[in-house]
């Protein structure tokens, strides 16, 4: 069964005001949710687009570890800049394996493994995220084609497949600090995100 439609209100936030809208899996429970800027009329031009995966650690206590917090914080700000725009917020806690085991695998990172060997050590896959619910979102929101806010090619490859036009990619390189190098770095070298030369 599809995720479903739940509700909808809007929220000023520290970037300006959205919408904010909440969208449910029966069969899990799982709440996914739509932040969205300037839709209350149908867009007839491609949209800018964030699929942003939920990180506790990131995006609620600022963690230093990864540069989560700081790609929401500008997708936000960058929707409110150009006035139209949406961020999927999906629950898919350290790309899909769950708050307890991403701890479990920061403690392997402590002891000098990268993000892809940890996962791997603990019998999870690198990436375990799902993107189907997107599609529901953006039919909902009345979403036809995206410009996409990400470095990680997989997520074009995932809504491509799902026939969701992205017709352009904007990059977004924040965040970046000593305590995460080695970790986009990694990112970069195993699993092909997108960053420039002398990013790290």
């Amino acid at each position: 069964m599809p995720i479903e439609f739940v509700a909808t209100s809007r929220l000023p936030t520290a970037f300006g005001e959205f919408k904010i809208t909440v969208f449910q899996d029966p069969q899990t429970g799982e709440e996914h949710v739509a932040l969205s800027k300037g839709l209350d009329i149908p867009p007839t031009a491609p949209v800018l687009v964030r699929i942003h995966s939920e990180c506790l650690t990131g995006d609620a206590f600022a963690s230093l570890k990864c540069d989560c917090g700081p790609q929401l914080q500008a997708t936000l700000k960058l929707i409110n800049d150009v006035g139209q725009g949406v961020v999927l917020y999906l629950r898919q806690e350290g790309r899909g394996i769950g708050l307890t085991n991403k701890i479990r695998a920061y403690a392997l990172q402590d002891q000098g493994h990268d993000t892809v060997d940890a996962n791997l050590m603990l019998n999870l896959p690198a990436d375990a995220r799902r993107y189907d619910m997107c599609t529901i979102m953006l039919e909902h929101l009345k979403i036809k084609q995206v410009k996409l806010v990400t470095n990680n090619p997989s997520k074009i490859a995932a809504l491509e497949e799902l026939g969701i036009d992205v017709v352009d990619r904007v990059p977004l390189t924040v965040g970046l600090n000593p305590f995460n190098a080695e970790y986009l770095k990694t990112k970069h070298e195993r699993m092909a995100h997108m960053y420039k030369k002398g990013d790290f």
